[in-house]
Formats: structure tokens, sequence, C-alpha cells
């Protein structure tokens, strides 16, 4: 599981309510008309050398009216705090802020586990400190899951398993971020997307997931939640069936084939069949087998589908 992925996949998804979540002091002083876009991270790697690290997110703000110069987010995910280096984010920060020519950045670090961490580093001599850095703690397992049980922020709601909880609640908040994420997010191929989000957060064992589903049969968003697997499973399945159908014919075609070169060649025309049995392209054995009609010997068969095969 790359949790850096997921997390990555959950910002650039829902930028806004990602920062009202993770930073909400920060972010209620975005206006609804502001533009947040991601940092295109390719442009980046050059210049920002080793430090920079491809699973961040940099997200920038613009004011539509030009009253506010840009401010630059910089959200990362640690999973374990050991990871976490102050000094390596202060760089990052730096890095970005030059590159991009701007002085508003608001560093944001999302903890999945609570733990021990520096929150400031301040360097400087006896008489003055000449630098001083914080950043905003998104600690998610410190957070309590009650003050996010029926929030509107589809983030939030995604996060839940991810929050402090008591051991008899997780089947309970699994339902709940799930039934958030059926009222909240519209577009069915999200929804399958973020239902292995939360899957993979909530970790049910055997018994919790036997738990889970009787209480989803009882849920009035069942129908809402399910819709997305339920899609998946059909076209899987349409994709299955199209694919043994195709398989089937192929395997048809080449047992025809080596029929055919054996009634009209004899054993040295089966010597072709180790060549033949390497193409996989459907139209050019039926060429073949056309093939076999019409030549008088083997290398004019050869001929044949080595044209059969250029053509395709």
């Amino acid at each position: 599981m790359s949790h850096d992925q997921n997390f990555k996949n959950l910002i650039l998804d829902y930028s806004r309510q990602a920062l009202e979540f993770f930073a909400p002091a920060e972010a209620a002083a975005i206006p609804t008309v502001a533009r947040i876009l991601p940092v295109r991270q390719e442009q980046l790697q050059e210049r920002l050398g080793e430090r920079f690290r491809e699973l961040d997110v940099p997200l920038l703000v613009e004011w539509s009216d030009g009253a506010q110069e840009a401010i630059l987010f910089i959200l990362e995910e640690e999973s374990d705090v050991r990871r976490f280096s102050i000094h390596r984010l202060a760089h990052y920060c730096l890095d970005l802020a030059e590159l991009l020519g701007i002085e508003r950045v608001v560093p944001v670090v999302i903890f999945l586990k609570p733990g021990a961490y520096p929150q400031e580093l301040r360097l400087g001599g006896t008489q003055q400190v000449y630098l001083s850095f914080s950043f905003v703690a998104c600690d998610l397992g410190r957070l309590s899951v009650e003050d996010y049980l029926h929030s509107r922020n589809i983030v939030a709601r995604l996060n839940l398993p991810n929050l402090r909880m008591r051991p008899e609640q997780r089947v309970e908040i699994y339902l709940c971020a799930q039934e958030g994420l059926a009222e909240l997010e519209p577009d069915l191929e999200k929804r399958l997307k973020y239902i292995d989000f939360i899957a993979q957060y909530a970790n049910l064992s055997e018994a919790e997931q036997a738990s889970y589903e009787r209480r989803l049969a009882q849920s009035p968003l069942q129908e809402a939640i399910m819709g997305p697997v339920q899609k998946a499973r059909e076209e899987g399945f349409r994709e299955g069936m199209q694919q043994g159908m195709q398989q089937a014919i192929q395997q048809k075609t080449m047992e025809g084939i080596q029929l055919g070169l054996e009634l009209k060649f004899g054993v040295q025309g089966l010597e072709l069949m180790p060549e033949i049995r390497q193409i996989q392209n459907i139209d050019v054995l039926q060429n073949i087998f056309e093939g076999l009609k019409v030549a008088k010997n083997l290398e004019e068969l050869k001929s044949i589908y080595q044209v059969a095969e250029r053509s395709h």
C-alpha cells in the first residue's frame, strides 16, 4: 500500500476540501472564487534536485481579483513519524518559494499515526534567532472521530477510519465513511476508487466485515454504496466473457490451421506450427487459415501470413 500515492490522489481530486480538513485555519481565509491548482511537479524535478520528492503535493491558490498574491500550500503525508524531517521540509519550502518567486507558503504535514516529532526549527546564535520555521500538523490519529461523523467534507468522511475511536466503533465508522462517500460523490468511478481507500484504512477483520455487511443491509444507502461495486463486477464479467470468447476462437483457428497443414503438406507442414503459435493476432491467424486453401506450397503460405502480419 502506498500511503503517499493514496493521499496524493485524495488531495488532487478534492483540493479545496483537503485544505479545509487538513489546514482549516488557513483554508478559512481562501475565498470561494479563488483557484486552487496543483503545481506541475515534472517542471520542478530538475531544479529541486535530490531534495525534491515526487509524492509531495504542492497546491497554488490564486486570488482572482489580484487583491492578494498567490499562496502555496505544501502538503506531505507521513505514515511513520520517525521518517519525518523538519529540516528536509524547510529545505523543500525554501526551494519552492525561490522557484516560484513567492513568499506566502504554508507547509502542512499529515500524520497517519500519533507520535513524537519536532514542531519548530530555530537556527541562530547567542544573540538572535535567524531562522524560525514551523508547520501545520494534521495528526489524524489524535482527531476525535465524533467531530466528523456527519461532516459534509468528503475528505473528512473518507478519513474517518484514520481518526481516534474506540475499538468497538470500527464497523460503525467504516459504514459511516462509506455512506459519506455515497452521499457526497456523484461520480461512480470516483466512488469506486475511494471505496478501496476507505477499505484499506479500515482494515476490518473477517468478523468485523460480517458485522458490516449486516449493518449495510439495513442502511438506506445500501444501493448507493454497492452500486459502483456491482458496476465494476458486471464490467469485469463482460471483459472476462469477451476475453474467453477471443481465446476460444483463437484456439479453434489454431487447431484448424494445424489440421490443414498436416492434410495438405504432411509432416513437413507441421514444422511451421511452433512459429504460428507465437502469433496472437486473430486476424492474422484467420488469414493463414484462408491461405491454406490457395497456397500451393509452404513458401507461398509463409508469404501470405508474413504479408498479413505486416498489415496488422
